[in-house]
């Protein structure tokens, strides 16, 4: 394996150079599901990705960089990963941003068969149903990885979290917890019940709100889509349903606002009753 990065006699690859084209098809979700890859920008990402494959949890198979001098790609080289300068048009290629940042990692798909990511006794869990924005989807992942979660469960027709924005928006915390796909969404709320995980849904039109009924862990935290919310048949088969109150003139909270305030407050409520002695994960 080529461990150091592209030698100046060689000449930066360029959009064209095979390996930069087949980079460039993981930014389409047909191309990562086919190649099990994708792709994490940025430094930040980048670091992560390193640290997650360190940790021996996935592989991290190339990193293209416009600058081979840089930490990360010493880093990445040291790690035994392949690193690859390409020239600035090749990085705009891979980028989804206005701005390319002159980094990329492509590595394994990060998702994990629904069992894997509930083992363990889990006791806060984020459950988004239909989510279809990568960056609300992003962001929940992100406050859940915040808020101490054990796992991030995307249910039904949801967004691919490899999207270049969801894994952006995550700011890499799609590294750090467990996520798992599935398109039936009666397993997942099965499964998440099988895993001892009370379901409790974020709904605006709830007669109850989270400030007065705090869920205690275990729990598993269901949204639905900002635009259109959870399906009447979801908010049937949960076993509560909860709203955020909102004290001012707001009409509404958005998606990743509305989870960070639900899964704080279980978060909080976990850690208030640890330290009170009373029963719980």
């Amino acid at each position: 394996m080529n461990t150091r990065p592209t030698r100046p006699g060689d000449g930066p690859f360029t959009e064209r150079t095979p390996r930069v084209v087949a980079a460039r098809a993981l930014t389409r979700r047909a191309g990562r599901d086919k190649a099990g890859r994708f792709l994490a920008e940025g430094a930040q990402a980048v670091r992560e990705a390193l640290r997650w494959a360190a940790e021996g949890r996935g592989r991290v198979h190339e990193v293209f960089v416009t600058d081979p001098s840089g930490d990360l790609a010493a880093a990445a080289t040291e790690a035994g990963v392949r690193v690859s300068t390409v020239t600035d048009r090749a990085a705009a290629g891979l980028s989804e941003t206005v701005t390319p940042q002159g980094i990329v990692a492509v590595c394994d798909l990060l998702d994990v068969p629904l069992a894997n990511a509930l083992a363990g006794s889990p006791a806060l869990v984020a459950v988004l149903v239909g989510v279809a924005d990568p960056g609300n989807a992003g962001t929940v992942i992100r406050v859940a990885d915040a808020a101490g979660a054990d796992a991030v469960l995307l249910a039904g027709h949801t967004v691919d979290p490899h999207n270049g924005k969801c894994v952006r928006a995550s700011t890499g915390s799609i590294f750090h917890l467990p996520i798992a796909r599935a398109a039936s969404v009666p397993d997942v709320l099965a499964a998440c019940r099988d895993a001892g995980l009370e379901l409790v849904a974020a709904d605006g039109y709830a007669t109850e709100d989270v400030e007065s009924a705090t869920p205690a862990a275990p729990t598993a935290w269901v949204f639905g889509s900002e635009a259109h919310g959870l399906p009447a048949e979801v908010l049937e088969s949960v076993d509560r349903a909860l709203r955020v109150p909102l004290y001012g003139g707001a009409e509404s909270l958005n998606l990743a606002t509305a989870a960070a305030v639900c899964l704080y407050a279980t978060a909080w409520r976990r850690r208030r009753d640890q330290r009170e002695g009373i029963s719980g994960r």
